[in-house]
């Protein structure tokens, strides 16, 4: 089942708001981006880019599996641009998808810890 939240308000442009997707206890990040960012663009995962285009999986798997002695890894935060989608995971429990076309980023607008700034 994909969950998939939206939140936020903006200002002066309308746009498509950030979205949150959950990530399954049994599911890898990788899946739950191609999950996400296929919900998000309305596309069936096998028409998306392959991620490894754009990042390694089984690396982006690694950096939130749980730690050698099955002890869970806490914090971490990862953003990149998939697709057309600029991505953020936070823990490995959550992604954040922003659609690049919807963004509009000028000096009044931009948040600082925004990583995927056009």
């Amino acid at each position: 089942m994909i969950r998939v939240k939206s939140f936020g308000a903006f200002g002066r442009v309308a746009r498509i708001r950030p979205v949150e997707y959950e990530i399954g206890a049994d599911e890898s990040v990788s899946t739950a981006v191609v999950r996400a960012v296929s919900a998000v663009e309305g596309r069936e995962p096998g028409f998306l880019h392959p991620l490894a285009d754009v990042v390694d999986p089984a690396a982006l798997d690694s950096l939130f599996d749980p730690r050698y002695d099955g002890t869970p890894r806490t914090g971490g935060r990862l953003s990149f641009v998939y697709s057309d989608c600029c991505i953020t995971i936070d823990n490995g429990e959550y992604l954040t998808l922003q659609l690049l076309e919807d963004r509009f980023c000028d000096e009044h607008d931009q948040d600082p810890s925004d990583s995927c700034v056009r």
